[in-house]
């Protein structure tokens, strides 16, 4: 009998494993991936340089960077039998239940689906980073009622995708900030996507039941879908005059501001100023300056109202919006980026694998007995 129960609730400040992917570090504010800060990986590496990095434990040597580019290219492709299965989705279609569908018929198709050897999950995993944004393409492309553009192999992973989205590639300075996006949103330790994966892990299921996981919980508006309510929350507010009353309105009626705090930030997220920098640079290439001027009102009057700053997803939502995206293709364009540190959790916790079943504190009713119907009635 289980005595002076205390519950974490959200499993909040519960350490559940060990990981050597990426830290938090306190003592610089730095988000690091496999030791290197994700600020500096930013400014100095492309995203295709970090992908291998989380994957593999160190950055590439040229050679590595050169073998790991090739086969990306040369599965960006997907099968025809994928292509006619998203032409018959409904038009209507969460573009996050899309890509959890096209996921898994990719799974339907590999015969290595119980193969779960390092090498082999290595391959999966550069298949999956390569297919997942012509999947994300190929349905923006249909629900627009547009003919669906293939892959090219020539092009960088973000060059590819603008590509694929909208049959042409922008200026630098855009890929640039894309490519920054997906490097901050790669991976963040045990949130809530990545440990549904562990967990489906932990069973000695297949990678892409695993990812397929991570999908589900990243779709949900307090994890990844935030930064799709961000713009949608900006869009509200609507003109630069209005933001502060706004603000000030939604948190005397306490209502949920997306966008703000984080269960391991308490004194701001590392990664915001290198995306609001980028998010500003976008703003200057595309004439959006309101969408910052805004965001800094809403922001500047939360921290003071509240102490409470803004995570990832606050200048993630605009930056996308500005680059020309739907804002139901932010999250997936998440996925984009995540399944890299979901991969990485996922063969590391093969690698050591006990599966993953914590206890629950039963507050239910005492055993009691079964009555009739004749007895319930009596």
């Amino acid at each position: 009998m289980l005595e002076n129960i205390f519950v974490h609730k959200g499993l909040a400040g519960v350490i559940t494993d060990n990981t050597s992917i990426s830290k938090v570090m306190a003592k610089t504010n730095s988000l690091t991936y496999r030791g290197y800060a994700v600020q500096d990986l930013c400014e100095k590496c492309s995203w295709e340089e970090v992908a291998f990095l989380l994957v593999n434990g160190e950055l590439p040597s040229f050679s590595e960077y050169s073998d790991f580019i090739e086969k990306e290219r040369e599965y960006r492709n997907v099968s025809q039998d994928l292509i006619d299965v998203i032409k018959k989705f409904p038009m209507e279609a969460y573009p996050m239940d899309t890509l959890r569908t096209g996921v898994s018929f990719l799974g339907l198709e590999d015969k290595r689906i119980w193969d779960d050897s390092p090498a082999t999950n290595m391959d999966k995993f550069i298949q999956l980073l390569a297919k997942i944004p012509t999947i994300i393409a190929a349905f923006f492309r249909h629900k627009e009622g547009k003919k669906i553009i293939a892959p090219r192999t020539d092009l960088s992973a973000s060059e590819n995708f603008f590509h694929m989205c909208f049959n042409k590639i922008p200026e630098m300075e855009v890929i640039k900030a894309f490519d920054v996006s997906l490097i901050l949103y790669a991976e963040h330790s045990f949130n809530a996507s990545t440990f549904a994966s562990r967990v489906i892990t932990s069973t000695t299921s297949d990678i892409y039941s695993a990812v397929c996981g991570g999908i589900g919980a990243l779709k949900g508006p307090l994890h990844g879908g935030a930064n799709e309510q961000v713009m949608h929350m900006l869009k509200e507010v609507g003109e630069v005059k209005n933001a502060k009353k706004w603000m000030l309105d939604a948190l005397a009626n306490k209502k949920k501001v997306m966008g703000f705090g984080h269960r391991v930030y308490k004194s701001g997220d590392s990664r915001v100023p290198t995306m609001t920098k980028y998010a500003e640079k976008m703003a200057s290439l595309t004439g959006g300056e309101k969408w910052i001027q805004i965001s800094n009102i809403l922001k500047d009057t939360m921290i003071k109202e509240k102490n409470i700053y803004p995570n990832l997803d606050f200048p993630a939502g605009p930056a996308y919006y500005m680059m020309g995206f739907d804002i139901e293709m932010f999250t997936p364009i998440f996925v984009m980026s995540r399944i890299t540190g979901w991969t990485a959790h996922i063969m590391e916790q093969a690698a050591d694998n006990r599966i993953i079943r914590p206890l629950s504190n039963y507050v239910g009713l005492p055993q009691r007995k079964v009555l009739s119907m004749k007895e319930r009635e009596a």
